[in-house]
């Protein structure tokens, strides 16, 4: 892992957009989404089913798509009273958390002496996609099915891939079924981004698809976006670790640790840290607490291919370079005369988590704010998903003649501006 150490250099920034580029070949990406897109479109159920096969080697009749009301009940019992009290406990908090940002219609009076305003309703129907893989993501359910029922959404389906005897893991469908999601489907990848996107014969089409995936998955919202909206393009697992003199080693590696644990092998993993002698220490952290963890194989190999640690005497420099990388996961373990600089300072995190004692599996699990972030350098331009994108807008505009009389002067200045002459008959002919 010592490979993955660098010192502050002029080169820096050179050294961080290589780290951060991605290896995928796109091209193929592209072309392979590509196909699967036209095969859903064209073949519907039968061709989501030998895709199904295909890539999670799961044998579903057509019947067997839709998960069916008593595997709700079995999964639903198979609940233990701990798991049912976190599951709620998480739901609450991000509900009161995304309760707080319900916007509310409005109007007021423009020059003219004519009503305008804005008006918020929730989109009709929407799809939201959760990762399967090696482990059930019972939270990504909680972080996005949540804000869709704070926002009101009539009809949301959950689609997920199955294991491969066909199965959802029963805390998954248990969760699924306490927010009261009735329409969902076994079915991953691309495969069921366009079944979102197209319809099958099973599958309505919906209006907007939500929530992350691998390469495959986010190329296939890309393409399809026009015919569905989408909500981000959120891929492997980041997190940038700041730690100054006051912060623990072991606090340090583990946080670290936790992110690398995600599974997919292409997780992004920054550590800045403000005095040379805390590398060793975190570095013996990291070996000792590897050996104690599940998917330490897989660890090792994130923290092989995508560890960066950079030490850096500056709080200054630490804010730049923090910006140019735009962490999804931003831990603050720094002391509290040092929090207020840093947050202020620092523009481009998708999420802070702010002082020695957060970490950022309560971000993951249960604290509030939806997990569903934006990767790769994205939150530059992009925020993490929040209530709002369950919704849309529609401005309004009223005039009445009054308005309409002292608004004629200005308008004739555009038409003939334009030479637009019917947009200005449209108008006067009202007079």
């Amino acid at each position: 892992m010592t490979e993955g150490y660098t010192s502050d250099s002029d080169g820096l920034f050179e050294t961080l957009a290589e780290f951060c580029s991605f290896s995928d070949s796109q091209d193929q990406v592209q072309k392979v989404v590509g196909e699967i897109l036209q095969d859903i479109k064209l073949n519907g159920d039968e061709a989501l089913l030998r895709r199904t096969l295909l890539y999670d080697n799961a044998i579903l009749t057509k019947g067997e798509l839709a998960v069916s009301k008593s595997e709700l009940d079995i999964a639903r019992k198979q609940l233990s009273d701990t798991e049912n009290k976190s599951i709620m406990d998480a739901i609450e908090n991000v509900t009161l958390f995304h309760e707080k940002s319900i916007p509310e219609n409005w109007k007021t009076v423009n020059l003219h002496g004519a009503e305008v305003g804005e008006l918020y309703y929730p989109i009709r129907r929407v799809g939201i996609y959760v990762p399967g893989g090696n482990v059930p993501l019972i939270s990504t359910v909680i972080m996005t099915v949540t804000l869709a029922r704070v926002a009101n959404v009539n009809e949301i389906v959950v689609v997920t891939p199955p294991d491969s005897n066909g199965k959802i893991a029963p805390q998954m469908l248990a969760t699924l079924d306490i927010l009261g999601i009735k329409e969902i489907y076994k079915a991953g990848g691309a495969q069921a981004i366009a079944a979102l996107a197209y319809g099958t014969e099973t599958i309505l089409a919906v209006d907007k698809i939500f929530g992350p995936g691998n390469s495959f998955v986010n190329e296939a919202k890309r393409q399809v976006y026009g015919t569905a909206g989408i909500d981000l393009l959120p891929g492997p697992s980041e997190v940038m670790v700041i730690a100054d003199s006051t912060a623990k080693a072991s606090f340090v590696a583990a946080a670290l640790l936790a992110q690398a644990e995600h599974g997919s092998g292409k997780e992004k993993i920054f550590l800045l840290f403000s005095e040379e002698n805390q590398y060793e220490k975190i570095l013996v952290e990291i070996n000792l607490q590897l050996e104690i963890l599940t998917h330490k194989e897989a660890i090792r190999k994130v923290l092989t291919n995508g560890f960066l640690a950079v030490h850096i005497s500056s709080l200054d420099r630490m804010v730049e370079v923090a910006n140019f990388v735009a962490p999804e996961h931003l831990e603050l373990q720094v002391d509290d005369s040092n929090v207020d600089y840093l947050v202020e300072n620092i523009t481009t995190a998708g999420a802070f988590l702010i002082g020695h004692m957060t970490a950022t599996s309560l971000g993951d699990f249960l604290a509030g704010p939806s997990h569903v972030l934006p990767t790769g350098r994205s939150s530059r331009f992009s925020s993490g998903l929040r209530l709002h994108d369950f919704l849309r807008r529609s401005s309004f505009i009223k005039y009445d003649k009054d308005s309409t009389i002292k608004a004629a002067p200005a308008l004739k200045v555009f038409a003939e501006m334009e030479k637009l002459d019917g947009h200005g008959r449209s108008f006067s002919i009202r007079l």
